[in-house]
């Protein structure tokens, strides 16, 4: 297959570019250049190329929802609800990350219910299907792993968290630092210490580095070089072992680019904002500017129930300082499982979160001043149409009283737009 990336390389512009350039009244031939020269992806699928989104330099920052079962709550139907309630709300993309049921069916199932890249982790698969196979999640074997990323590379995923940078010296450099106080709460990097320590060998996905990169050239896949060591508590954020990885990631993006595959950088999870940019800036640096993916970043450990809150903050800070593309937090972050309606609060939070950022590192601010003005002629339709989310505002607005008249309950006859607007020059 020749690759997105090798056709950019070559000058063409393909109709993934064009569409992605439509969408963020860009010319085509910007996004060309961009994923040319690595700072761009675009994610979309082995023969699912109409749902391409870019991620990147100059573009909107991108808000990705995961979903997917456990094997305290695997209900198929659930999580395509799930699915659906994430698109409806505003997501660009979905991650799968199911641990327990018919994995290949409820891939395929979330596959064919949204009309949204999806990416996935290709060790939890591996894991589960290990335990199943062979008694224990610890007796994968590389094959096995290899055959589920091809296998999940054919049914669509556009874009794989892969774990590469877990390798031996990066696990010497968690030891040399004494642990952590939060852990290791990466499952894939959790899983992929343990294998390496009980088999005593070095990570598959590294060692076979190259295997790994020929079957994401051949479905055209994204590979988002997986934040194994990434920080479960505040205390834990920028350590020896997550910079080691970062190191060890940018690496080996260079390597995947040479190859003809898109990659991008995935960074820390828990962080307190003062590191914010720090980590946004040695991303960047280090990787030549490819696409920087941060999950979270849940700026303070003692919100549980409030971490769609905690997640926004930081997004905010990190989609300024130059983050491309934000995973979503959900109030059960920490607590369980997530139900719809924590999806829904989830993605708006960093929708929310998105927008602020873009505001700074993409100056846009029009709908802002738009709706500044809309407030002043209390022109409640225009509001809505430009609010994030029209019909939570609508609804807000409607269950109190004086929905009918052009004020509101807050002030009434208090009100400062008419008491005082004359005033204004």
């Amino acid at each position: 297959m020749t690759t997105l990336l090798k056709k950019a390389k070559a000058g063409k512009i393909t109709p993934e570019m064009e569409a992605v350039a439509a969408r963020e009244s860009l010319q085509p031939e910007t996004i060309r250049q961009g994923v040319e020269d690595g700072t761009i992806v675009i994610v979309s699928g082995y023969g699912r190329p109409e749902y391409a989104t870019g991620i990147g330099r100059g573009l909107r920052t991108k808000v990705n929802a995961s979903i997917g079962t456990s094997s305290d709550l695997a209900d198929l139907e659930l999580e395509l609800e799930k699915a659906s309630v994430a698109q409806a709300t505003g997501a660009d993309t979905l991650m799968e990350l199911s641990t327990a049921g018919d994995l290949d069916d409820i891939r395929r199932r979330v596959l064919g219910a949204v009309s949204l890249p999806v990416g996935n982790v290709p060790l939890y698969q591996a894991s589960t299907d290990s335990a199943a196979r062979f008694g224990s999640n610890l007796e994968m074997t590389a094959d096995l792993l290899f055959e589920i990323i091809e296998r999940q590379a054919a049914d669509g995923i556009g874009f794989m968290a892969i774990h590469c940078g877990v390798n031996r010296i990066t696990l010497e450099a968690l030891r040399s630092q004494g642990g952590r106080s939060g852990g290791l709460v990466s499952r894939g990097g959790a899983f992929m210490s343990a294998w390496m320590s009980h088999h005593g060998r070095e990570n598959p996905l590294f060692e076979q580095f190259d295997r790994l990169v020929d079957i994401l050239h051949e479905y055209d896949v994204v590979l988002s070089l997986g934040n194994g060591m990434r920080a479960g508590a505040t205390a834990d954020a920028t350590d020896k072992a997550q910079i080691q990885e970062l190191i060890v990631n940018a690496q080996l993006a260079d390597r995947a680019r040479e190859a003809g595959v898109q990659t991008m950088l995935e960074g820390p999870g828990h962080i307190p904002i003062d590191e914010i940019e720090a980590n946004v800036i040695l991303e960047k640096r280090l990787s030549g500017g490819k696409p920087f993916y941060m999950l979270g970043p849940i700026t303070t450990d003692i919100a549980p129930g409030y971490d769609h809150i905690t997640a926004a903050i930081g997004s905010a800070w990190a989609a300024a300082y130059g983050t491309d593309f934000i995973c979503y937090v959900t109030p059960a972050e920490h607590l369980g499982l997530p139900y719809p309606d924590d999806v829904r609060q989830g993605v708006m939070a960093a929708r929310i979160a998105a927008h602020v950022g873009d505001m700074i590192k993409l100056g846009r601010r029009q709908k802002d001043l738009q709706m500044g003005e809309a407030r002043r002629r209390l022109d409640w339709e225009a509001q809505f149409a430009l609010a994030l989310d029209p019909d939570g505002a609508r609804a807000v607005r409607e269950l109190r009283p004086g929905a009918e008249n052009d004020g509101c309950s807050m002030c009434g006859d208090q009100c400062a737009l008419k008491v005082g607007d004359s005033a204004c020059i």
